[in-house]
């Protein structure tokens, strides 16, 4: 088992039967974090009439994961 952050996003939009969700993985806290800000201050940036359609906010998760393909090269490269 390895160790990978989980971004987390919700949206709720006015007559929606749900709340809409998507996630995004990340090898460590900090790169999850500054996804999330990142995302975030784009949000706030978005017009009032778009804030008023929907609402969104995301959370970062630490989370047991088999390994992923893909996922850890980039900090195997870094390592070596």
């Amino acid at each position: 088992m390895i160790k990978i952050w989980f971004m987390m996003v919700l949206m709720s939009m006015p007559n929606a039967p749900s709340v809409k969700y998507n996630g995004f993985i990340y090898n460590d806290e900090e790169q999850c974090q500054m996804a999330r800000y990142e995302f975030m201050e784009a949000y706030h940036n978005k017009s009032t009439d778009y804030k008023s359609a929907i609402v969104v906010n995301a959370y970062c998760v630490e989370f047991e994961s088999f390994p992923i393909e893909g996922l850890r090269k980039g900090i195997d490269d870094i390592k070596a």
